[in-house]
């Protein structure tokens, strides 16, 4: 899953971004409001985090021209606010969820997690495809029982493959959602990723090559 922090206070959306990478997530931050809209224009993002008292541009109107122009991206509105007016208004422009703050890290996953199941089309807690079994939430991947002990970006490459039933997913594309913008576009990163998922998957062969076009289960 890839997450948006739009999140003015340096301090606050670094320890953010370092929680929710911990937990498998690929994160990038904006620290004003355009910037925000700017990325989440470009990159496919599943949740954006979004402060609603936001330089340059309000998170108000961020919410209303994302959620305008990309219904299917989860907004998650943090505030300091705490009145039920507040909340009500947030989620009147748009927000799909709403945190105030101060608030428990535990809680926020929890959140981010259910919008991210919400995204696009519904996706079930739990992945399955044959004997291989995907919890995301947990970071757990099993085969035949058998936990396979994934890395954050196996874990995501995986349920990106699973998720596509069968279709063939390009190397870009798994790029773009399992690997924040930082990632180097000219590396070999997902082949080697995909190399090790492999082995970690064992026989029968999980994982195909489609020439061409990517990688398919």
């Amino acid at each position: 899953m890839r997450v948006l922090i739009a999140e003015d206070e340096p301090r606050v959306a670094d320890a953010l971004a370092r929680g929710l990478r911990r937990e498998g997530l690929a994160v990038d931050i904006a620290p004003d409001g355009e910037d925000a809209l700017f990325k989440a224009r470009v990159h496919p993002y599943d949740v954006v985090v979004l402060d609603r008292d936001l330089p340059r541009m309000h998170g108000d109107e961020v919410c209303r021209l994302l959620n305008a122009e990309k219904p299917e991206l989860k907004v998650l509105m943090l505030t300091a606010a705490r009145s039920v007016d507040d909340r009500v208004e947030g989620l009147g422009i748009g927000a799909d969820d709403y945190l105030t703050k101060p608030f428990v890290f535990a809680e926020l996953v929890a959140r981010i997690r259910a919008l991210g199941r919400r995204a696009g089309v519904a996706r079930p807690a739990v992945l399955e495809l044959g004997d291989v079994r995907l919890d995301p939430a947990r970071r757990e991947a099993t085969r035949g029982g058998r936990e396979l002990g994934l890395t954050p970006k196996e874990l995501g490459v995986l349920e990106a493959l699973i998720e596509s039933g069968g279709a063939a997913v390009s190397p870009e594309a798994l790029l773009a959602r399992v690997w924040d913008e930082n990632v180097d576009p000219f590396s070999n990163t997902v082949r080697m990723t995909v190399m090790t998922l492999r082995r970690k998957l064992g026989d029968p062969p999980v994982i195909h090559t489609v020439l061409g076009a990517g990688y398919r289960v």
